[in-house]
């Protein structure tokens, strides 16, 4: 499945907000627990660290949901 394209102001934003920004999850404590529990890939690679840094190009995915990192 095609990833959608999410744009972000700056040039980075981290991993709980995007999820959040994506629509990926609801609340910063879901992005926390589903983080947690290494079910967040970033890249193809599972992601623990909910701080983390993502640039545009970057592809977060979530169970059969996934989104890509844009630029405005």
């Amino acid at each position: 499945m095609k990833p959608d394209d999410v744009p972000i102001r700056d040039e980075s934003i981290r991993l709980g907000q995007f999820l959040k920004l994506a629509a990926l999850i609801d609340t910063g404590a879901d992005a926390k627990a589903v983080i947690a529990d290494g079910q967040v890939t970033v890249n193809g690679e599972v992601e623990l660290r909910r701080g983390r840094q993502l640039q545009p190009g970057d592809e977060v995915a979530l169970g059969s949901r996934s989104a890509r990192v844009t630029h405005e």
